[in-house]
């Protein structure tokens, strides 16, 4: 079997998933990581057997695949490094900080011919991945995404923090271009907005209205698809979807028919459950893949350079919204 040299930039959080995974992944050979927490890189290369490189130049000399999993506003700077280096790499979410650095980093990888992609997770979800074998054709799209507050999450708005995973699901499932954007934002606990509103409308008609909420005392992550002869609702939560079709009878289509009366018809009920697969293992899985047999990426830097613009123009529509509120305040 193939496999490929890989290491991790950044051992926070999340990049402590990433290390384990691409510790455990038999495609992957993990060499070593790099975090400018010197005392925090030695501790997990201890723990995992491989090496806390002294910069990344060096790391870079060693490696064939790299999990970027720095702060955001450092994307650019260490995937700009690695692309130039011919390092294919996986970029966590959001792909950079600004748009210019995003088409930066999507004209860098398409001219030096090296696989990037971005950690758009909830493509991998399950229940996501439980519909994509049916025919998906919007007509509307409802999706609220509530989390509990969470101090560590508060120096960015919730739009890049949470409704981004979002917006790329809706413009996946949607085949169309965004020809209008609303939104609205409320800052409750921080100076950024803790609660958004974003209503996208596109060019075939189809609509979706979008809510993150960052200080909810019940979670919830629900999308919600309707349709001409469909509704699909999927709990990306619990990684389950509920499947609702219209059929005519003679498809083999499985499930629970409910009868439409006279009609001739029948509403097929079908129901997915979670098959428990992690989900950052499949994303590093499909990444390392792509790579080694010079396969497609899941998602291309083009469609995280996309989800990233409408995620800042919903933020800075948003950040309008909330300035007109708090100068109409009553003092």
């Amino acid at each position: 079997m193939n496999k490929l040299k890989t290491a991790v930039v950044g051992v926070g959080h999340l990049g402590r998933h990433h290390l384990r995974w691409l510790h455990d992944l038999p495609e992957s050979d993990l060499v070593g990581l790099y975090d400018i927490d010197r005392e925090k890189g030695k501790k997990y290369a201890d723990e995992y057997g491989v090496i806390s490189f002294e910069s990344l130049e060096q790391l870079a000399d060693c490696s064939e695949m790299v999990s970027v999993v720095v702060p955001t506003t450092a994307h650019f700077e260490v995937a700009s490094y690695l692309i130039e280096r011919g390092i294919p790499c996986l970029i966590e979410k959001p792909i950079a900080a600004t748009l210019d650095e995003a088409r930066n980093l999507q004209h860098l990888a398409e001219t030096k011919g090296v696989k990037a992609t971005v950690g758009q997770i909830e493509r991998f979800n399950p229940a996501v991945q439980a519909v994509r074998d049916y025919s998906i054709k919007p007509s509307f799209i409802e999706v609220h995404r509530l989390a509990s507050f969470d101090p560590r999450g508060t120096d960015v708005a919730v739009v890049l923090d949470l409704m981004i995973h979002d917006i790329d699901l809706v413009l996946s499932f949607v085949n169309s271009k965004i020809t209008d954007i609303q939104a609205s934002a409320v800052a409750v606990v921080s100076e950024q907005a803790d609660i958004a509103n974003a209503r996208l409308t596109f060019a075939n008609g189809a609509v979706a209205n979008l809510t993150a909420s960052r200080i909810s005392l019940h979670q919830m992550r629900k999308l919600r698809i309707f349709q001409k002869s469909g509704y699909y609702s999927l709990d990306l939560a619990s990684k389950q979807a509920d499947i609702y079709l219209l059929s005519q009878g003679g498809e083999e289509l499985g499930g629970m028919r409910i009868p439409l009366g006279g009609s001739g018809r029948n509403l097929v009920y079908l129901h997915k459950d979670d098959p428990g697969e992690d989900m950052l293992k499949m994303e590093l899985e499909s990444f390392l893949d792509a790579v080694i047999h010079k396969k497609p990426v899941a998602v291309p830097l083009e469609e995280a350079v996309e989800a990233l613009r409408v995620a800042l123009e919903v933020e800075r529509i948003g950040r309008e919204s909330l300035a007109r509120m708090m100068e109409t305040e009553p003092d």
